[in-house]
């Protein structure tokens, strides 16, 4: 059974807001996502709906009415639109600290934004940002040592669609908050000698969080954190992570690591060795995740004074681990438990506490609650994810380039003195991409929806108040304006997916019903098998239980 495109985004709102909720979430049936697409523990965020709008109307950081700061700064629910495009050239860190807002960077006009020269941070609450370029450099390194994105011990928050590059510290980090989702986001070629006091960095970010995902998202050209699975403090207790569909390429160091008493989903994602990463051993190479505690010299457990870490000494977390693929090691991928997780771990580096038992209680066999999200297969999101993630509304001659990379097997970019692929400064990438700018469209009552689009659509481009009026699918006006900027490359990125055991098409309808009856192994040799949750059930039908499951893209039955 199929349903037509014109009711699937009433059937996915039915079943996603009778999903898993975010601890404290209000009633599901009063949700409405942040948008079309929006999904995991950050998708009920609402940011500036219904609010004020600011139109940035410049590249200056002056920090006067027009400019980009300007608007931030701003209080009150509100939404950010763009009428230019190019790179904004901070003049110093920005801290996004009233919260309530959305950032709208698919309404710049031409190639869209960038914010360049210092770190963008996120310091507040219920936080929407999308179609943004974050790309730092060292010219400043003397003045600052912070992330290209970054955000901590905060709550409701989804960043989607944006590209982060050329960080000092890591790339990009939201850990330790509430209700968040990073998705469809590129984090590349954080720096490593680019001047940070404590020497050497390239790093790919710090995941984790109560009620967090991070999903289709590329992590590429970093020497270690690909992720770092990193609590904090005020979450070490109830850290909840999902974490699928991500292409992690060209990874040196530690790669992947961490993940102290958290309690995590590791699946579908795409771990593709790089030049820099043949440069490691092949445990190394092999990794998907090297698990850790929080151990005795850490805690400071046997002092009288132990930090504020203790209360998570020497507790292991616990993983579900499946469906992740690395194409160059087969073992890896039939198996990754033993040589994705198992095999990274060194005893000695964990008070020596990793037992057989560790290894029970550690691995689950059923996922953490998570709110749903969009599931592909690792191949396929390998594939839609270099497609789509990043700032793919007009994406720039940079992350062109790393997309090629991690197709081809590549290191375009390489700084003096480093593996293959990771660079010392954005220099060794050939700077910032020239974005151009088109005359943005008129918008007469400066609601942030142009006249043409309210013309065309029954509103009033005179009228400043409809933009904020809601309409019959309960986005408001200005909402619809601005999902419909992103549409296509929100059905195409999804298509071939599942969700609640529903398939998304190419053509963007669902199949709800069954296609067929399986009763023959032959008829499924050497295709893989998931489970309606997007978990990789096994290849041999004849040892799985009676039930549905996902075929190559199709709900069977097996009995």
């Amino acid at each position: 059974m199929r349903i037509d495109k014109s009711i699937i985004m009433g059937v996915m709102s039915l079943m996603l807001t009778t999903a898993a909720m975010p601890a404290g979430a209000a009633d599901t049936k009063e949700k409405l996502p942040a948008f079309p697409g929006a999904e995991g523990f950050g998708r009920y965020t609402t940011g500036g709906r219904g609010g004020t709008v600011y139109h940035v109307t410049t590249l200056e950081d002056t920090g006067q009415e027009g400019s980009f700061r300007w608007a931030c700064g701003r209080s009150g629910k509100r939404t950010i639109v763009f009428d230019v495009s190019g790179t904004i050239y901070l003049k110093s860190q920005l801290k996004l600290n009233r919260g309530d807002v959305t950032i709208a960077g698919q309404t710049a006009p031409g190639d869209g934004i960038c914010i360049a020269d210092y770190p963008f941070q996120i310091s507040a609450d219920n936080v929407i940002i999308r179609y943004l370029r974050f790309r730092v450099g060292n010219r400043h390194v003397d003045q600052h040592e912070g992330d290209g994105l970054g955000g901590m011990d905060k709550k409701n928050i989804i960043v989607d669609h944006c590209s982060v590059s050329w960080s000092v510290d890591e790339c990009l980090s939201l850990y330790g908050c509430h209700n968040t989702t990073v998705q469809w986001c590129i984090a590349s070629h954080s720096m490593v000698n680019s001047g940070h006091s404590k020497g050497a960095h390239g790093y790919g970010g710090n995941w984790g969080g109560s009620g967090a995902s991070y999903h289709h998202n590329l992590m590429i050209h970093h020497t270690s954190r690909t992720p770092r699975l990193g609590p904090r403090p005020g979450t070490q207790t109830d850290e909840r992570m999902d974490m699928r569909n991500n292409v992690i390429y060209n990874w040196a160091g530690e790669g992947c690591y961490g993940g102290e008493g958290m309690n995590v989903n590791i699946v579908n994602n795409y771990y593709k060795p790089g030049p820099g990463t043949e440069s490691r051993n092949t445990t190394i190479q092999r990794r998907i995740a090297n698990i850790g505690i929080r151990t005795s010299s850490y805690t400071k457990h046997d002092t009288d004074n132990p930090n504020e870490w203790d209360i998570m000494w020497r507790v292991w977390g616990k993983f579900f681990v499946d469906g992740n693929v690395n194409p160059k090691y087969s073992d890896v991928t039939k198996d990754n438990w033993t040589y994705g997780i198992y095999n990274q771990i060194t005893n000695s580096k964990v008070d020596n506490t990793f037992t057989p038992v560790t290894k029970d209680t550690m691995r689950i066999n059923t996922p953490i609650d998570f709110v749903a999200v969009t599931t592909h297969t690792a191949e396929d999101a390998y594939r839609r994810v270099l497609d789509y993630a990043g700032c793919s509304k007009s994406r720039d001659s940079y992350d062109n380039t790393l997309a090629a990379d991690a197709r081809n097997g590549k290191a375009t970019y390489t700084g003096s003195g480093l593996g293959k692929g990771f660079v010392n400064s954005q220099d060794d990438c050939g700077g910032w991409p020239v974005l151009n700018g088109t005359e943005a469209p008129k918008d007469s009552d400066g609601d942030g929806i142009p006249d043409e689009w309210e013309t065309a659509n029954g509103l009033n481009p005179n009228d400043k108040t409809d933009g904020a009026k809601t309409a019959d699918n309960g986005y408001t006006n200005l909402e619809n304006y601005l999902n419909s900027l992103v549409a296509d490359i929100t059905e195409a990125q999804n298509a071939g997916g599942t969700i609640m055991g529903y398939v998304i098409n190419e053509d963007g309808s669902l199949s709800t019903g069954i296609d067929s009856v399986i009763k023959d192994a032959d008829t499924v040799y050497d295709n893989r098998v998931y489970t309606l949750d997007g978990r990789m059930a096994g290849t041999d039908i004849e040892t799985l239980p009676k039930g549905i499951y996902i075929i190559n893209k199709r709900k069977v039955v097996i009995k």
